[in-house]
Parts: C-alpha cells; sequence; structure tokens
C-alpha cells in the first residue's frame, strides 16, 4: 500500500465533512433568518443598538471562511 492511496480515503472523507458542514450551516442560517424578527424602525437607542448588533453577528458570520 503506497502513501498516496492511503491518503485517498482521507481525502474523500475530509470533502464529505466540509460538505456536510457547509450543507449545516446553509441550513441553520435559512432557519434563523425564520427565528429573527424583521427588522423595523426603531423607537428608542436600545431598540436601535439591538439592531445593529444583530446586523454586526450576521456580517461577521456570513463571511468566517468554511
Amino acid at each position: 500500500m503506497d502513501l498516496h492511496s492511503a491518503q485517498a480515503p482521507n481525502n474523500f472523507f475530509h470533502e464529505d465533512i466540509s460538505e456536510y458542514v457547509a450543507q449545516l450551516q446553509l441550513h441553520m442560517a435559512l432557519q434563523a433568518r425564520n427565528l429573527v424578527p424583521t427588522l423595523t424602525h426603531a423607537v428608542d437607542s436600545r431598540e436601535q443598538l439591538l439592531q445593529q448588533t444583530q446586523a454586526n453577528i450576521e456580517k461577521l458570520v456570513s463571511r468566517q471562511a468554511v
């Protein structure tokens, strides 16, 4: 058994896991969209801070590398 044949199953396993994680992240993002209320005009500073924080977190999460 040479080195290349030993690495082939590991590469397939890594690709399968990567694909699964990507699909799971997409599913969770879509589910989160259904759970998070739509942004409305903020009446007070607390609502405005909450909405800005939520938007910042969504930006950070969406830009994370897989």
